[in-house]
């Protein structure tokens, strides 16, 4: 067979593995490969088979097919890409969405390195992470995975209120991870045993901090201290059993003693936790390549067992896993436990380990020398060790009774938390008042110079300046994005330490957010221009206490407020109109344009101000009805003062029209029923808006509710403005 139709059978079994159907494309391989006796092609057979064999769940079938594809050439880690997504639940985009979100670990923790919150910095998107770690990995949020917020390392600013709280709340904490970043210095400089005695003060002082034994495992790796690494490595487990990096630690420290199985298992953990662990993803493919090399003097030939083999993402997204880690975990071991037949055969070199750091995986991180607070990795090159090797049999097999006896802890072990618990004592709500009201914070948002106020306080402030209130850094960049997220991790500290405190807090808030919703009373008036129902009335918002009055309109959802002329004695006229918000268009300073229509006629009975610009109370008007005669003259009216106002328009200049039609749109058609709305008919106050008059003698039409004696006042207008225009 030619080159040309080997690779057209090729597509079409790649096809139907694309198209999931596992059982069509297993059957086209095997029919092939027996009619090639190129090795090359033979190999690549073998492995498309077993790749749709895995895909379709037969682990044991796939298993001898890759060993008998490896018999040809010693498998490349990169082919066995596809096996190590069917063990590690990978394989597809659906089953990443799957995945639980790992982000509600503790709540003192940093979302990047799992480990304490040190030097908190918030992000524009209101999560919180370590400054080194945020300067290191520079990934945006790796919590909602917004990489648009993400700001340039020196402009990284450590929340206030939420440091001096951890301080307040965690001194030994505190102290542990200034140890550990002293340790990680001297790892840099290669003092390894400097190194490790600063993590041992660091562990004596934060016991159950898992980063911390991480981070000695790789150092006593270093030291060449592999049983003692190993034991670090099992404690990181222990105390963060949904932790990647403790796992990927294990698999590296068990790589290097030899132990393969088991470090292909901790790998595959790790990738499943993790689908983004590079390092671990490139480690698993190559001691599955090791694996699968076939030893053949004399023996049988080495097989992966995969009858109980699973993937394990259904240990991972199943709900018991995150409650009973260590449990589920001692589960996961047997499930994915390794039995070869072979006899003893020499490994490679040890695996290459990750540098200690703060963060979970870096990449590449055994090429690097030396890194900020991460020293690189010391790598054990040359050395080479048997591999344990188990029989079908042997109970204790590599990743057997040994390695899940470790993770059996009792119960009180499985449940701590690395910041421990905050004594009542401690907590003081002083610690998380805004600075601007003087009270607990309510909907609290941190600026990028890392001070935090109540969303609408810092909204008020921005009104007038924008600079901080506290360290006046200029805010215009952060003012124009107009993003105010909330600080989760301190709305979560105060509901969760300040319960009964919030609950007021809410109350004070609703209450005044139930008075601004009142469209009787105090209802804010913008004192500018005239107004009419049903016209269109665009406005250009500048002053900080119309910004204000704007807001709130928006927030308590009226989206309503008052247009009332100027008056020298009181103020602002006794008539006006009510505006509802259609669409607010922000510009970068603040500013705003307010796109808003007219809707009803009202009548003022107490002028007043609140917070800078002025509201009232007000009574609605209506037009009177008139029944029997005077309905009937009153549609004559009507339609004798409408055709007056068609020909007025029609005798303006095309340009002077098409500039009124672009402000108030064209003139509304004649309505059927007269006195259908109670305002009266939309084209009069359309006509009213247009007409060149004085606001005082708009503002005598808007105040009457005898649609009569307003049709009589627009046809004198008309009258006037027709003799005017006569030679």
């Amino acid at each position: 067979m030619g080159s040309k139709s080997v690779y057209s059978v090729l597509d079409l079994t790649a096809q139907a593995v694309r198209s999931t159907n596992f059982q069509l494309s297993e059957g086209k391989y095997e029919h092939q490969i027996l009619r090639f006796s190129d090795p090359v092609l033979q190999q690549e057979l073998l492995l498309k088979r077993a790749d749709a064999l895995a895909f379709d769940g037969k682990l044991s079938e796939a298993f001898e097919t890759y060993q008998k594809a490896s018999e040809f050439y010693r498998l490349r880690p990169v082919q066995l890409e596809n096996l190590l997504q069917c063990l590690s639940g990978t394989e597809s985009d659906h089953h990443e969405a799957e995945r639980p979100a790992r982000s509600g670990h503790d709540t003192f923790a940093c979302g990047i390195c799992f480990g304490f919150l040190y030097e908190p910095v918030t992000l524009l998107c209101g999560h919180c992470f370590c400054k080194k770690c945020l300067e290191r990995e520079r990934l945006g949020c790796k919590v909602c995975k917004d990489h648009s917020k993400e700001t340039e390392p020196h402009k990284y600013r450590v929340n206030v209120v939420l440091s001096n709280l951890l301080v307040k709340w965690f001194p030994s904490q505190v102290s542990a991870v200034r140890l550990r970043r002293e340790g990680n210095g001297l790892y840099a400089e290669r003092r390894l045993e400097d190194a490790l005695g600063k993590y041992n003060q660091a562990v004596l002082i934060a016991p159950k901090d898992h980063v911390l034994y991480a981070n000695r495992s790789q150092i006593n790796s270093s030291l060449k201290k592999f049983e003692d690494a190993l034991s670090d490595a099992d404690m990181a487990c222990k105390l963060k059993p949904l932790w990647a990096k403790g796992h990927t630690r294990r698999a590296q420290v068990l790589s290097t003693l030899g132990k393969q199985e088991e470090a292909l298992t901790e790998y595959l953990l790790s990738i499943t936790l993790d689908h983004e662990n590079e390092p671990a993803r490139i480690e698993a493919q190559k001691l599955l390549s090791d694996l699968l090399v076939p030893v053949r003097e004399c023996v049988r030939k080495k097989i992966l067992d995969c009858t109980t083999l699973a993937s394990s993402r259904t240990r991972v997204l199943s709900p018991n896993f995150g409650l009973h880690g260590p449990i589920m975990l001692q589960r996961s071991y047997k499930d994915f436990k390794i039995y070869i037949n072979s006899s003893v055969s020499q490994s490679g070199g040890s695996r290459a380990s990750s540098g200690i750091e703060d963060s979970c995986n870096r990449k590449a991180c055994c090429k690097r020398r030396s890194v900020p607070d991460g020293p690189a990795c010391i790598t054990d090159q040359g050395r080479l060790r048997k591999r344990s090797h188990g029989t079908e049999d042997d109970g204790k097999a590599a990743s057997g009774a040994g390695a899940c006896k470790r993770y059996k802890l009792g119960g009180e072990q499985s449940k701590v938390g690395h910041a421990g618990h905050v004594t009542a004592e401690l907590i003081d709500p002083a610690d998380l008042e805004c600075s601007l009201c003087m009270r607990l914070f309510y909907e609290p948002v941190t600026t990028p110079c890392g001070h935090t106020f109540c969303l609408k306080c810092l909204e008020r402030c921005l009104d007038h300046n924008p600079s901080c209130p506290l360290c006046k850094e200029d805010l215009s960049e952060y003012l124009a994005q107009r993003r105010y997220c909330r600080t989760f991790l301190t709305e979560d500290i105060i509901s969760k330490y300040l319960p009964a405190e919030l609950v007021d807090r809410q109350k004070v808030d609703e209450e005044e957010l139930a008075e601004l919703s009142n469209l009787n009373k105090n209802v804010p008036i913008f004192v500018c221009t005239m107004a009419f129902p049903t016209v269109p009335c665009p406005l250009h918002i500048f002053e900080p206490c119309y910004r204000l009055m704007i807001r709130r309109c928006t927030e308590t959802g009226t989206r309503q407020f008052g247009m009332c002329l100027s008056d020298p004695a009181k103020g602002f006229a006794d008539y006006g109109c009510m505006l509802e918000i259609r669409n607010v268009e922000f510009f970068a300073d603040g500013c705003s344009i307010v796109d808003t229509i007219g809707r009803r006629r009202f009548r003022v009975t107490q002028h007043s101000q609140r917070d800078g610009y002025n509201t009232a109370d007000i009574e609605y008007l209506e037009d009177i009805q008139v029944t029997g005669d005077s309905e009937r003259e009153l549609q004559v009216l009507h339609d004798v003062v409408y055709d007056q106002a068609l020909v007025w328009v029609n005798s303006l200049q095309a340009e002077q029209r098409q500039r009124i039609e672009r402000h108030f749109g064209s003139m509304p058609q004649k309505d059927s029923e007269t006195q259908a709305s109670p305002n009266g008919p939309s084209w009069c106050w359309w006509l009213l808006a247009v007409l060149p008059l004085e606001g005082r003698a708009q503002l005598s039409l808007l105040a009457l509710t005898s649609l009569k004696d307003r049709l009589t006042g627009i046809r004198r207008v008309l009258a006037l403005m027709s003799r005017s225009r006569s030679p």
